[in-house]
């Protein structure tokens, strides 16, 4: 059997123990971002939630007890919480393909630093931004200034490595590391923080989005948001009879 006839055999049976918790633009998008550049988001069940979940459907912290968006399983034994994580659990899963570097290639280290950074250098200040300009605004002001700023000085690297011109992060190709960054870079705009952008930094963030994968996945959370809002509307009532059944005793 060739490569290409293994690839089709695993995105038609290997896909359909596939869960993805997931809010609107969240985090989560990553995850399905990558499904949809693997060909295989049709064959994963996703459920697009109000954000924050633990707050409007309380049944969520049964499944993920942390209450954070992603949620990813993969039949009974795989279940993931980390945006960065699960699109490299994907590639693996549907490998070979483009998207991964493997460890022969001679970017591969760079690759996965790549992937780290998204979240653990650029993504955490961006939470504290958007905890306290959009959920808790007046909180914590000071904090949320102060976080915008150390997002941009992070963003150092990326400028300088996109100095040179190229066109995706590594491997001159498309490949998970673009996702996890440009999704952190399209964060930024919804927090107001892309003023400091450099130019190369907004145009590799364009170039980024501008995938037709990127549109296709911004359509499908929405139907697929609207469809658990019929969920939650029934869990509502659900709910709520319960109580007044309670109530009666």
């Amino acid at each position: 059997m060739c490569i290409r006839d293994r690839y089709q055999r695993r995105v038609r049976e290997g896909t359909r123990s596939m869960k993805l918790w997931h809010c609107a633009s969240a985090r989560s998008f990553r995850c399905l971002w990558t499904l949809e550049e693997l060909g295989v988001r049709e064959q994963c069940e996703v459920m697009t939630m109000p954000f924050p979940p633990r707050v409007f459907y309380r049944d969520y912290l049964k499944r993920n007890v942390l209450g954070t968006i992603p949620y990813f399983e993969d039949g009974d034994k795989v279940k993931m919480t980390e945006s960065c994580a699960i699109p490299q659990y994907l590639v693996h899963k549907f490998a070979p393909t483009p998207l991964a570097v493997t460890p022969d290639e001679p970017e591969y280290g760079e690759y996965l630093n790549w992937i780290g950074h998204a979240d653990a250098t650029l993504t955490f200040p961006q939470t504290v931004v958007l905890r306290y300009t959009k959920q808790e605004p007046g909180r914590a002001d000071e904090a949320a200034e102060d976080y915008g700023k150390w997002y941009l000085a992070r963003l150092r690297m990326l400028d300088n490595a996109l100095a040179d011109g190229r066109k995706f992060l590594v491997a001159n190709r498309f490949t998970v590391a673009d996702i996890c960054i440009a999704y952190a870079l399209w964060l930024g705009t919804t927090l107001d923080l892309d003023a400091g952008y450099k130019p190369q930094t907004r145009a590799y963030m364009d170039r980024m989005t501008a995938r037709p994968s990127w549109a296709t996945c911004m359509e499908a959370q929405e139907e697929s948001e609207e469809k658990f809002e019929a969920t939650l509307d029934a869990y509502n009532e659900r709910k709520q009879a319960e109580r007044q059944a309670k109530a009666k005793l």
